[in-house]
Order: C-alpha cells, then structure tokens, then sequence
C-alpha cells in the first residue's frame, strides 16, 4: 500500500523536476552556490529562468484554452 506522503496533493500538480525550466533552475541555484549566495551575481541566471517559467505558463494556458471546467 502506497503511503500518503509519496502521493501528491493534486492529481494534476506537477513536480518541479518535470518542469522544462529545470534545468534554468538548477542553474540558479549552482550560481548562488558558486557566488556564496550574492544575488547580484546570478540576476541573469534568475532573468532566463523568470522567463522560461513564463513561456511554460503561456504554453499551459494556450493548451487548456479550449477546455472547460463544466464538461
């Protein structure tokens, strides 16, 4: 019997690993990492991932246009 912590709280709830923009992220993590955690210093890495993330989104609304929470 699987336990409730392996299951997700939303059916549809995606992990972050399967995101497109995982690899932006870790990125942005390796470089604050890298500069001892100086903001400043990874602002371009934080601007690619900010607009990854966007473009996701974007995409996620454009698939579910034409679906309806009432069919």
């Amino acid at each position: 019997m699987a336990s409730k912590a392996a299951t997700p709280p939303y059916a549809g709830a995606a992990r972050l690993a399967d995101s497109l923009c995982y690899p932006q992220y870790t990125a942005s993590l390796k470089c604050l990492e890298e500069y001892s955690s100086d903001k400043s210093k990874c602002q371009e890495h934080f601007d690619v991932y900010k607009e990854c993330k966007k473009k996701e989104r974007e995409a996620r609304l454009e698939r579910n246009k034409s679906r309806s929470l009432f069919s």
